[in-house]
């Protein structure tokens, strides 16, 4: 399978599980009767900002291993090492300001980037066996 194939489905599988856990995340806080506009649209950037962050990790990971094969490997690593540090640093920024400018709760906003290591645990589950693993 292409590699950039298999970062688009695995960055799909990440999106629906993200709409599954940001879904019942909503739902506790609805239960516990905190649920408000703040509260909806953390849990949606939260979700969006944790697909984005999983999407473009893959994508290095994809570039740094394309560089690798190339027989440059020092490129890849800086690859990955800056990829890591400009993610952080966007993540960092865009939430920082959505928290401050108080259009989201913080604790629904940064809780999905907690998601997406369960979520391709659980995925791996699903994967049929001769599917090639990550």
């Amino acid at each position: 399978m292409d590699s950039r194939k298999f970062v688009l489905k695995e960055t799909a599988a990440v999106a629906l599980g993200q709409a599954i856990c940001v879904a019942i995340m909503l739902g506790i806080f609805a239960l516990l009767g905190e649920f408000g506009r703040t509260v909806w649209l953390g849990g949606l950037a939260g979700g969006v900002l944790a697909t984005g962050n999983f999407f473009f990790m893959a994508l290095s990971a994809c570039v740094a291993s394309e560089k690798a094969v190339a027989q440059d490997v020092k490129g890849g690593q800086l690859t990955m090492r800056l990829s890591y540090i400009i993610r952080m640093a966007v993540l960092f920024i865009l939430l920082f300001a959505l928290v401050k400018s108080g259009l989201c709760n913080v604790l629904t906003a940064v809780l999905p980037l907690a998601f997406t290591r369960p979520i391709l645990y659980i995925a791996e589950f699903f994967r049929k066996s001769g599917e090639i693993k990550a």
